[in-house]
């Protein structure tokens, strides 16, 4: 039996990166997918968000591994998006038994929008996160069938990474850290319903939020952004792929790691061992 048969998994920022990457994965291990992405451009985001084509392409993806997927174009920001996206996807499938709030940008360029990036950076990576986690727990604690919860945070949600101290980048920063909060509270409150709540801190991850034009731009103008204090992991390799992160997505999510609640995951190569 395939490890997450019969469930169902609520992800946001599914059209593309890691959130596509963790739909599929699930997929691949017999869970259904509810997701929603909000397939429009942020305008302090520097980079080309995900468009309704990539959110097709997910959907697409998902049901070549196996799968079932109801996806919905919303903004984590707007709680009433949520909410239909949710209900909806109950609607379909049943109740929720894995959460995967994934939403996540990076407008750590200044784009001549400040303080809007501060608010874009917060709004989506922590209130964001709060919207599902308000929207949908309620439903699997009345179900009594237990849980997974694992929050998408970054490295930079454990320390420090000194790019600069633009309003997107402080943000970031900040959202990050807020969730591994939130994961405390409810991995808290949560373990006596048996729902699990842990939050996972890539490194760099090779999706088209790190990896674009735009922000090589940047680092080649920054030489300081790739030096070995600032942004380098120990371990050989640049940045890691998406479905590093979504493995450990599908192992927080099955009864392997039923007793593990509470964590901060790092899938990081070494970064913060540094």
């Amino acid at each position: 039996m395939k490890r997450l048969s019969g469930k169902v998994a609520f992800v946001t920022g599914v059209a593309r990166g890691q959130g596509r990457s963790h739909a599929v994965r699930m997929a691949e291990e017999g869970a259904s997918i509810i997701g929603m992405d909000i397939c429009a451009q942020i305008p302090s985001v520097f980079y080309p968000m995900a468009t309704e084509e990539d959110l097709a392409e997910t959907e697409r993806l998902v049901k070549a591994a196996g799968g079932d997927i109801l996806t919905s174009v919303g903004d984590v920001r707007d709680r009433a998006a949520v909410q239909r996206a949710h209900d909806a996807g109950v609607e379909r499938f049943g109740g929720v038994d894995i959460l995967v709030p994934n939403a996540g940008i990076m407008p750590v360029i200044d784009q001549g929008v400040e303080p809007q990036a501060w608010h874009d950076a917060v709004d989506t990576m922590l209130t964001g996160v709060w919207h599902v986690l308000d929207i949908a727990v309620p439903g699997m604690i009345e179900r009594g069938a237990g849980g997974s919860i694992s929050i998408i945070s970054s490295a930079a949600g454990l320390t420090s990474m000194g790019l600069n101290t633009f309003p997107g980048q402080a943000g970031y920063s900040a959202a990050k850290h807020g969730v591994v909060g939130l994961m405390r509270l409810y991995s808290k409150q949560l373990a006596k319903h048996s729902i699990r709540v842990n939050s996972i801190h890539p490194t760099g991850v090779n999706t088209p939020m790190v990896a674009n034009a735009e922000y090589g731009a940047f680092v080649n103008s920054h030489p300081e952004v790739a030096s070995d204090e600032a942004y380098k992991n120990p371990m050989p390799v640049e940045l890691i792929e998406a479905v590093d992160v979504s493995n450990a997505v599908v192992f927080l999510a099955s009864d392997e790691a039923r007793y593990i609640t509470g964590v901060t995951l790092p899938v990081d190569a070494g970064y913060q061992n540094r």
